[in-house]
């Protein structure tokens, strides 16, 4: 795990053609920027802190333990809102380039 002061950190686990897993770490008041993958499912699940998702116009608070599964083509991002860490386990499948 690798966090920083100035931005969230996205730390890669693995990577292939069917898959990739990364460990995306947020400081307090850090977050992912809504995004868009037009061919590739997403599943955060949360390790440790509690993270704010918006997926599509839908909002909620996740605690670790927990998971969501974000399907192709959804606009979506993550705001870390407690004064804790926030850690979690994405995964990509297939891999892609967020669409413009």
């Amino acid at each position: 795990m690798r966090f920083s002061p100035d931005k969230m950190q996205k730390n890669e686990l693995f990577s292939s053609p069917q898959i990739e897993a990364d460990l995306f770490c947020l400081e307090p008041g850090q977050v992912q920027r809504p995004q868009k993958f037009l061919k590739s499912d997403r599943i955060y699940f949360i390790l440790e802190g509690i993270g704010r998702f918006t997926i599509g116009r839908a909002t909620r608070e996740l605690r670790s333990g927990t998971a969501v599964v974000v399907p192709a083509g959804n606009e979506h991002g993550v705001v870390n809102m407690a004064e804790e860490r926030l850690t979690l386990l994405v995964t990509t499948a297939p891999p892609e380039k967020p669409a413009a």
